[in-house]
């Protein structure tokens, strides 16, 4: 099966948010390293039954949905192309992120903000062209989520329904958390982040993270500074 590329936004690796998400997931998508022991007073097995798809995708915040790359497109032309657009734009301020139920996941989100979401849109425009066209199999797993007229028209022009006006900053925590486990796990989230809940978030980079395989864990392969020529 192809591999994948995605482009995102994750804070650095060595930042305090990283470090606490990673023990979160129980994965560190950068280095590979797994994480184990109880967390907040979750058990561990539990913490990862309630979180398998974050773990396996890594901290982050989607701005280049995973995509197989076009013909004759390698991973050496996708960086080339990051390095050059990154160059071209400098940090955007996001305030300070905050807990909250997203569609029934826990994410972090941000408040509103005119200039990332010009930014996020011109991030899914220019690297359309790394873009292999959907299988069958792939347009069928992302339609599947009961998609609005305008998300499935995003999902056949883009490869991905929560672009441009259906964008939403969101840093995903958990997967769908059932009623039962909602208000126990973001008690949790909120004693295990709150100590960097007052750290505002700087989008300083874009990430490249790799899926080698279907199935297979996200890997979080370069970053690239925002404001930085190559």
């Amino acid at each position: 099966m192809p591999e994948r590329f995605a482009i995102y936004y994750a804070p650095s690796a060595t930042s305090h948010l990283w470090e606490r998400a990673a023990a979160w997931l129980g994965r560190d998508s950068s280095d590979g390293k797994l994480l184990n022991g109880p967390l907040a007073g979750i058990d561990r097995d539990r913490l990862l039954n309630l979180t398998q798809s974050a773990n396996r995708y890594g901290f982050h915040a989607t701005l280049k949905a995973p995509m197989a790359l076009v013909d004759g497109a390698g991973e050496a032309d996708l960086r080339a192309a990051i390095t050059a657009f990154a160059s071209e734009h400098a940090p955007l301020d996001l305030g300070k992120p905050r807990l909250a139920s997203l569609d029934g996941f826990l994410a972090l989100l941000v408040d509103d903000n005119e200039a990332l979401q010009d930014f996020a849109a011109h991030v899914v425009e220019r690297f359309d062209i790394f873009r292999a066209p959907m299988t069958a199999k792939d347009r069928a797993a992302r339609a599947g989520r009961h998609l609005s007229a305008r998300q499935t028209e995003l999902l056949d022009a883009y490869g991905y329904p929560y672009v441009f006006d259906e964008f939403r900053f969101h840093m995903t925590l958990t997967d769908r958390l059932a009623d039962a486990d909602r208000v126990e796990i973001m008690q949790a989230a909120k004693t295990w982040f709150n100590p960097v809940l007052e750290e505002p978030l700087l989008l300083d980079r874009l990430a490249l993270y790799h899926e080698p395989d279907t199935g297979k864990p996200f890997v979080r392969l370069a970053d690239f500074k925002l404001g930085h020529s190559a």
